[in-house]
């Protein structure tokens, strides 16, 4: 990348200034605005709840009924974006607690990009994860990693987006001792000799970068040599990985042209109301369920109408619409002896485990998921520090039918099936800087590292 590129890009992602609780700034915390740009104005607004549930269903049921953007749910804060074209935040939001308030910039148009003519250096070294990339940069990259190692990496093209793009992903496999290669490979790796095989998926959110960045990572380390210092090839003599960096193609590249925290996918929702887009995440098969407006996003009452197609959070018309959730509902199920998934995602620095649907409702295999969830998280913490919880995604966050872990672990039996919540805990939000990208890439290749060795030890592996 040029020194002029980076500027630019360093410019057009700038940080987010938040405020800490007490009023104190966060230090190297910075808003970079370019003049010339064009920019979104908006306010990140943090509402202390605590454990009063009456607060966080007040604060739920208005942001839902006036259509703001909720950012993240915690057991003590919620937090809200209000974007400049919505106006200043509603008084009656206002006026209840507030601990953090931040006023948000980000240029609506990116370019220009970087060269895709970056180095192809191993993992390690390589400058390609100091930056977040545009789709046609990740797409040249898959390639051009099935191109470096043709015995180990192949390019799926896993069917089309909601508005034509072809969907890639990626079969990251090396035959076991005494199978011969090439054509005696299946199109989607070698599962058919008893090996195990693990699944990772990107940001389904489009604004979620750091999960696509993290993805990409994780690829380039299972693909990697050996004797490379953070390979993680040694865990393709257990497994077959089968990675799907952007499962959202998409609204990934909205948030490169028009709007850097879109999250739903693009497709046209309807004529009438000309609303583009749902939320895959909430699209999935299992106890998936439309809610009607106003009903506050922990409410148990039975839903009678779906939400406006216009809405942040809306589910969809029917589960499995997303063109985008059945491409990869379709792979799921052509894959023999899968054991392993991971829903990628940001921000909250969580390792959350079924359900999402239900708070109440305990998995069969809880406690394995349990312990494994435990490790995992301790094992990412020891690289860099970072803290992560663990618990069921609905008791870390909130009820939420249609989730995608929920279908893997009861619609595709995959056992040990997490959500992991990458950095950070609401400095930076959907904007972690991109010189985060790296370490949080290292520290998620070492959980993945543990709950390999962890499953093919339950599994009667040796890795």
């Amino acid at each position: 990348m040029s020194m002029i590129a980076s500027l630019s890009y360093l410019f057009a992602v700038a940080s987010i200034l938040l405020l800490a609780a007490n009023g104190e700034p966060v230090a190297d915390q910075h808003v970079l605005n370019l003049p010339h740009e064009p920019l979104q104005v908006g306010e990140l607004w943090r509402f202390d709840v605590g454990k009063d549930s009456e607060r966080l269903n007040r604060v739920l049921r208005l942001a839902e009924e006036h259509d703001l953007d909720l950012w993240h749910i915690a057991h003590s804060h919620v937090d809200v974006y209000s974007p400049g074209s919505a106006g200043p935040l509603l008084e009656s939001l206002r006026a209840l607690p507030h601990s953090l308030v931040a006023n948000i910039t980000s240029p609506v148009h990116m370019r220009p990009y970087a060269s895709t003519e970056w180095d192809r250096l191993p993992v390690e070294n390589t400058t390609f994860h100091a930056e977040y990339h545009p789709l046609f940069e990740i797409d040249a990259f898959m390639r051009e990693l099935a191109k470096q190692h043709p015995d180990v990496v192949k390019v799926n093209n896993l069917g089309h987006s909601g508005t034509g793009r072809e969907m890639l992903g990626l079969t990251i496999s090396r035959p076991s001792k005494g199978r011969l290669r090439g054509k005696e490979r299946s199109d989607h790796g070698s599962g058919d000799d008893g090996k195990l095989a693990f699944v990772i998926i990107g940001a389904q959110h489009a604004r979620e970068w750091v999960a696509t960045a993290t993805a990409l990572y994780l690829a380039h380390a299972l693909a990697s040599n050996a004797s490379n210092k953070h390979s993680l090839s040694h865990l393709l003599d257990v497994y077959d990985f089968y990675i799907v960096p952007v499962p959202n193609p998409d609204g990934y590249d909205y948030t490169w042209e028009t709007d850097r925290f879109w999250y739903k996918t693009r497709q046209l929702m309807g004529s009438k109301n000309k609303c583009f887009g749902l939320d895959m995440n909430r699209n999935w098969g299992y106890k998936w369920k439309p809610r009607p407006q106003g009903e506050g996003l922990r409410s148990t009452t039975k839903p009678r109408e779906p939400v406006d197609p216009c809405s942040h959070w809306y589910p969809g018309h029917r589960p499995f619409e997303a063109p985008e959730v059945n491409n990869i509902a379709n792979l799921i199920i052509t894959i023999p002896n899968l054991i392993g998934f991971i829903d990628l995602r940001s921000y909250g620095q969580m390792l959350s485990s079924p359900f999402s649907y239900s708070c109440t409702k305990v998995p069969r295999d809880a406690e394995d998921q349990l312990e494994a969830g435990l490790g995992a998280a301790q094992a990412l913490g020891q690289l860099h520090g970072t803290a992560m919880k663990t618990g069921t995604l609905c008791k870390q966050l909130y009820r939420a039918p249609g989730n995608v872990v929920d279908w893997m672990y009861k619609g595709a039996g995959i056992k040990y099936s997490y959500v992991l919540h990458l950095r950070d805990t609401g400095t930076y939000g959907f904007s972690l800087p991109p010189k985060w990208i790296r370490p949080v890439g290292e520290e998620t290749a070492e959980m993945i590292k543990y709950l390999a060795k962890f499953i093919a030890k339950k599994m009667h592996r040796t890795l």
